[in-house]
């Protein structure tokens, strides 16, 4: 089988989403195409080869409605005969637009292609592309009459694990604190691409991580989900869940290119990892946070590895029972592992972008300490998780 390499990987900063937000002037398809542009000039490819851009992205509606990333192979200047696809596996989006290009890679169907990422949740709001309709429908419902919304099921997590309010927060300080740490080091100095605005300006960091967090700050908030319904719904839940110990929602982008070996070697590129192999299943919809478990234990026996094999791990920081539900499932990983560099609790979560921002900080990472082994993850609603295991090359 042909081997897939991603020869290079790039983000945006991301910015807090809502209004003023550091990238909220900036229309989604612009951002996307900045990506993209970082990408192709840090790389030096002709953009005529690339064989398809997949873009992962969840809310697929008013800026984000036209195949996002065909518009920002136009926007970008690029040539028109290069075609996208949207795809849309909820959080994992951006994962599963990268997992789709290394399988076109292995088939044979491509030889080059460019995987990435768009969420613009200033411009576009989450659940906009809902239009207020039941997503579920009837059966459904009566299948899974416990079926909760994902705030409400971070709290289920938190109760079946029996977390308490302090160690999500003590998680959640211990984000910002390595992000910071990260940021101030230039640890993400090589992953990051610049966003010019409409002003001129240009937004070279990421605007989300709150500096000198710490988990006394983070006790002062309310548990948003603690409404009177939902406590009359579940009433042995001791509610914990707050903006605090949740991720942020944010703007960002980001881009990945991924081609044969074989084709690096033509091209003279020299890739930087290795797709070693990939996973995506399906676990319980209430719970519904929990698939990364699952998803880590196929991948691995896919691989023929164990966790302690690993050297660096991201599971995407939904909610900090997510990631502490999944370390509590794989105590032989060193817990310095895990997220090393913060999460979505900090570095903000742009859906559909998530899964392109995760393996970005993943490379840089390891190969900044000189690990081998990476591995991603990341919950989905509906019950769902991809799972990819890296290995470094450069």
């Amino acid at each position: 089988m042909t081997d897939a390499v991603i020869v290079d990987a790039v983000r945006t900063p991301t910015g807090k989403g809502k209004e003023g937000g550091a990238l909220s002037s900036v229309h989604a398809v612009d951002l996307l195409a900045s990506a993209l542009q970082g990408l192709v000039s840090r790389t030096g490819i002709d953009p005529a080869i690339v064989e398809d851009f997949m873009v992962g992205c969840v809310s697929q509606a008013g800026e984000q409605s036209a195949t996002p990333g065909r518009q920002a192979w136009l926007a970008a200047g690029y040539p028109v005969h290069v075609p996208s696809v949207s795809i849309e596996r909820k959080c994992g989006s951006g994962q599963q637009a990268l997992e789709f290009a290394v399988q076109g890679i292995r088939a044979g169907v491509y030889d080059v292609v460019v995987a990435g990422g768009i969420e613009s949740m200033s411009r576009v709001p989450m659940g906009s592309a809902r239009m207020g309709a039941d997503p579920h429908g009837p059966s459904v419902a009566a299948r899974f009459p416990g079926l909760v919304p994902q705030g409400v099921a971070a709290e289920l997590v938190a109760d079946k694990w029996g977390f308490s309010r302090r160690q999500l927060d003590e998680y959640s300080a211990r984000s910002h604190e390595l992000a910071a740490a990260a940021a101030d080091g230039g640890g993400f100095d090589a992953e990051i691409s610049a966003v010019a605005l409409p002003d001129g300006s240009t937004v070279t960091a990421d605007e989300t991580i709150r500096r000198g967090t710490t988990a006394d700050r983070l006790a002062e908030l309310k548990a948003v989900f603690a409404t009177d319904g939902n406590r009359a719904a579940h009433p042995h839940i001791d509610w914990k869940i707050t903006a605090g110990n949740a991720s942020q929602i944010t703007d960002g982008a980001g881009a990945v290119l991924v081609t044969s070996a074989e084709k690096a070697r033509e091209l003279g590129l020299r890739p930087r990892a290795r797709v070693v192999a990939s996973a995506v299943v399906g676990d319980d919809p209430t719970l519904m946070l929990t698939g990364p478990i699952p998803a880590t234990a196929k991948v691995l026996d896919r691989a023929g590895m164990t966790i302690d094999q690993i050297d660096a791990v991201e599971i995407n920081e939904a909610f900090a029972p997510v990631p502490l539900a999944w370390s509590a499932e794989f105590p032989d990983l060193p817990v310095s592992r895990l997220n090393p560099r913060g999460g979505a609790i900090a570095l903000g979560h742009p859906l559909g972008a998530s899964g392109i921002r995760l393996m970005t900080t993943l490379i840089n990472h390891l190969e900044q300490t000189g690990g081998r082994y990476g591995l991603q993850s990341m919950c989905e609603a509906g019950g769902m998780a991809n799972a990819t295991i890296i290995e470094i090359l450069s």
